[in-house]
C-alpha cells in the first residue's frame, strides 16, 4: 500500500511501536523512515494527539493498526491526516464470524464481572475480543511476569501480548518518549477468551487470577 501510494525515500511514516515489527519493517522496505507515536491506553491503538505531535515536515503518511479487537479512533486520525495532508492507511485484524464474536463477548463479560485485582479491558459495542487484555498492577514488568507464571502454574494459558515495543528493538531503536506504550508493554497480559472455553475453564481462569490478588512482589 505504501509503495502504491508513492511513499518512499525522504518520506516519514508515523506508526505505533506497540505491536509487531512488521509495520515498521514495511515502511523501511518501502524506503521511508518509521516515526513512532504513542498509543491510547484504553484501545492500545495510535493516539490522535500523539500522532499530531509527531508530524514533521517530512511526514507523508500514518499507518493505523487496530489492536486486540478494538478499533482506533479512525475519524479523529483522518482529521489529523486532512489537516496535515497525510495519507492515512489502516491495518485491520482478521475477521471473525459473528457467532464466535458473540461467544467471546459473553466470556469477556463473565471475566469483567468476576475478575479482581487486575484492570479489565475497557468494553465497547465494537470490541470483538481478538484478545482479552488485562493490566496487572504493581511494579510493572516484574509483577506482571510473576503473575503470569503463577497463573500458568495453576493451569491457565496466558501470554504477554507485546514483550518489547518496536522502538526498543535492534534496527528500530529511537530515543523517543512513549510512556503509554512502555506502560502497556510492562503491564499487559492476555487471558483466554476463546469461544471454545467451557464454564469450568472460565471458572479456573477467575479462580487462578483472584487467588493471586493481582499484585505480587517483584521477582528476583
Amino acid at each position: 500500500m505504501l509503495r502504491a501510494a508513492g511513499i518512499g525515500h525522504g518520506d516519514e511514516v508515523i506508526v505505533p511501536a506497540f505491536g509487531n515489527i512488521e509495520v515498521a519493517a514495511a515502511v523501511t522496505e518501502a524506503g521511508a523512515t518509521p516515526v513512532f507515536a504513542d498509543i491510547d491506553p484504553l484501545t492500545y491503538c495510535l493516539d490522535p494527539f500523539a500522532v499530531e505531535a509527531a508530524v514533521g515536515p517530512q511526514t507523508s503518511a500514518v499507518v493505523v493498526v487496530h489492536r486486540f479487537g478494538r478499533s482506533a479512533d479512525v475519524a479523529r486520525l483522518h482529521e489529523v491526516g486532512q489537516r496535515h495532508g497525510l495519507l492515512v492507511l489502516e491495518q485491520g485484524e482478521s475477521e471473525t464470524p459473528y457467532a464466535e464474536v458473540a461467544q467471546r463477548r459473553e466470556r469477556a463479560a463473565y471475566l469483567d464481572r468476576r475478575l479482581r485485582g487486575v484492570r479489565t479491558p475497557e468494553g465497547s459495542g465494537g470490541h470483538t475480543y481478538q484478545q482479552y487484555v488485562v493490566r496487572v498492577p504493581g511494579n510493572g514488568r516484574p509483577d506482571r511476569d510473576a503473575f503470569a507464571r503463577a497463573v500458568q502454574a495453576r493451569g491457565v494459558e496466558c501470554r504477554v501480548p507485546v514483550k518489547t515495543p518496536v522502538h526498543r528493538m535492534p534496527g528500530f531503536r529511537r530515543d523517543v518518549c512513549l510512556p503509554e506504550t512502555e506502560r502497556a508493554a510492562d503491564e499487559a497480559l492476555s487471558l483466554p477468551v476463546d469461544a471454545s472455553l467451557t464454564k469450568r475453564e472460565m471458572n479456573r481462569i477467575v479462580s487462578a487470577c483472584n487467588a493471586l490478588g493481582g499484585l505480587l512482589q517483584p521477582a528476583f
